[in-house]
């Protein structure tokens, strides 16, 4: 069986809709991949083919165990090619998630050992993100929340954000925005406004709602 650029993408694609708790359907894929409907229906035949998903009657699809194993590998280069980009080449952060996606179909097996021995397990990425998947659930397990449960006068650190989206990445960074900044709420209602670091910034509820923070 050869594992293509395109099927590894569609299967990483399907895990990581997974770890943010989305039911993934033809229609999921579409919206993750930028893709056409027909583009995907064509890629769904032929992991189903070659044992990589499930699909049921209701459309939606799953990892087969052997698809997982695929999506999981990609996954734990992607982070450590980020990390390699920001700590050894000093890549602006915000830059990193898509120079990763090109880079990491590319890496050869005893490469990723190097870069693991380089830079070490068990730290986050640039973003703040852990290894793997990293779902709401687990976030909450450690403590943290979106930045759009914050209280009045919370103080907060920045602790992860969404990192599949470059322009929001970008505004962030203009407006201090990003893992390991201290912020403070002012106000939450409609928009979030908050000091960071003692400027002002003012959040739309959607976008802080792809930040989690953890209470000071």
């Amino acid at each position: 069986m050869r594992i293509t650029i395109s099927k590894e993408n569609y299967l990483k694609a399907i895990a990581e809709a997974e770890s943010e708790e989305e039911t993934v359907k033809p229609v999921t894929l579409t919206r993750w991949l930028h893709v056409s409907a027909p583009a995907v229906t064509m890629a769904i035949r032929r992991l189903k083919r070659d044992h990589l998903i499930r699909q049921g009657t209701d459309g939606q699809v799953t990892l087969t165990p052997a698809g997982r194993e695929i999506a999981n590998r990609l996954l734990n280069r992607h982070h450590l090619i980020e990390r390699m980009l920001t700590e050894i080449f000093g890549l602006e952060w915000y830059k990193v998630h898509e120079e990763a996606e090109q880079l990491e179909h590319a890496v050869s097996a005893d490469f990723e050992g190097k870069l693991l021995e380089k830079l070490g397990a068990g730290r986050a990425c640039p973003h703040g993100n852990q290894v793997g998947l990293d779902s709401p659930q687990e976030r909450r397990r450690r403590g943290l929340k979106p930045l759009d449960e914050g209280r009045v006068r919370e103080r907060l650190a920045v602790v992860s954000v969404f990192e599949r989206d470059r322009r929001l990445l970008e505004d962030l960074d203009r407006a201090g925005i990003r893992p390991g900044v201290r912020i403070e709420v002012q106000h939450t209602d409609p928009e979030i406004d908050l000091q960071a670091e003692g400027r002002p910034v003012r959040l739309e509820r959607s976008v802080a709602g792809k930040i989690w923070v953890r209470a000071l």
